[in-house]
């Protein structure tokens, strides 16, 4: 249960960092504001998260310490949510990869028998709900808006595809917490996402990769070099005075 935990925090607390990151650098106020909001709905998702985990875990670690005191090697994000923020057509193209992700994920998690993860997932998916007609959105303006946004859009797209079958990844010890209603399982998740993907693609006039690779490991912790360096400067503060508190 705490590698499963972990790994749903983890997904949160990487990308909201990297949306934070984004905070007085959007095109429009309003996507400022937007893009802020959004990674402040998974820094809650994750907290949310990594504090059910520490009921599992034997070494005692709370929210703070699994965030800020695990090296690289222990994060097990999904490959996808570290990818870089080369332009908003990056941005928004990640957000609604993981975003159709989410929704059913939380969907499934929302019916869990294990009632804390299910309450919060139930939140967590009204939220998901509004960032994936958010995602989706921008997807359809840029890919069929004009040329040089259609073509960035686009080159997102390729570019950050090979890193969405990680999200699907998981451990040999999933398929006990999924026989008992806990977990979802990825083979009932994946139809969902392709169908949300081929759908907005088709809207947008983009096409869907056809390149077979995927990049995986971020579920075992190997990682693209980009966490490497999201990581220090996240933790930075937190490591510089550790247990500090406000």
């Amino acid at each position: 249960m705490l590698s499963y935990l972990l790994r749903l925090a983890d997904d949160n607390l990487v990308l909201a960092q990297r949306l934070s990151a984004l905070i007085a650098r959007m095109p429009e106020l309003e996507e400022d504001i937007a893009i802020a909001n959004i990674g402040l709905d998974h820094l809650g998702q994750a907290r949310n998260f990594y504090s059910y985990a520490s009921q599992f875990d034997a070494l005692g670690r709370d929210e703070d310490q699994f965030a800020m005191l695990r090296s690289e090697r222990e994060f097990v994000n999904a490959v996808l949510v570290e990818q870089p923020d080369v332009d908003f057509a990056h941005t928004v193209v990640r957000q609604f990869f993981v975003d159709a992700y989410q929704v059913p994920l939380y969907e499934v998690l929302a019916a869990s028998t294990d009632e804390t993860l299910a309450g919060m997932a139930a939140k967590a998916l009204k939220e998901a709900r509004y960032h994936l007609e958010y995602s989706s959105g921008w997807v359809i303006r840029l890919g069929d808006g004009t040329s040089e946004s259609h073509e960035r859009c686009q080159t997102a797209v390729d570019t950050l595809w090979p890193f969405t079958a990680d999200l699907f990844a998981g451990e040999t010890s999933d398929a006990e917490l999924i026989a008992q209603g806990v977990a979802a399982d990825p083979a009932v998740l994946r139809p969902q996402f392709d169908r949300t993907i081929s759908a907005v693609l088709a809207e947008a006039q983009l096409r869907c990769p056809s390149d077979p690779y995927q990049r995986l490991g971020g579920r075992t912790g190997f990682h693209t070099e980009h966490l490497g360096h999201l990581l220090p400067e996240m933790q930075s503060v937190y490591r510089a005075h550790p247990g500090a508190t406000w």
